[in-house]
């Protein structure tokens, strides 16, 4: 089983999401999640805004809704 770090776990979650990691990777994604809170909270936000957002491409999206997230995602950057 992969041994994640937090990073590890960030770059790696919409490939968990979309269920395309090896058994053994995702038993190590999910290992570490349960037992950081940080990244389980990530996850689960990462899951409201997909259910939030849905499909709809970003030239959709209300401008204040497109705003806030492109904010979230730099400031992840930063972090």
């Amino acid at each position: 089983m992969k041994r994640f770090t937090c990073g590890e776990l960030v770059e790696s979650i919409t490939a968990y999401l979309d269920d395309a990691l090896d058994p053994p990777v995702r038993a190590g994604f999910e290992a570490h999640a349960a037992c950081c809170d940080d990244c389980r909270r990530h996850v689960h936000q990462f899951r409201v805004t997909i259910r939030a957002v849905g499909d709809q491409p970003p030239e959709k999206l209300p401008d204040r809704t497109r705003e806030r997230l492109m904010s979230a995602f730099r400031q992840r950057r930063r972090t």
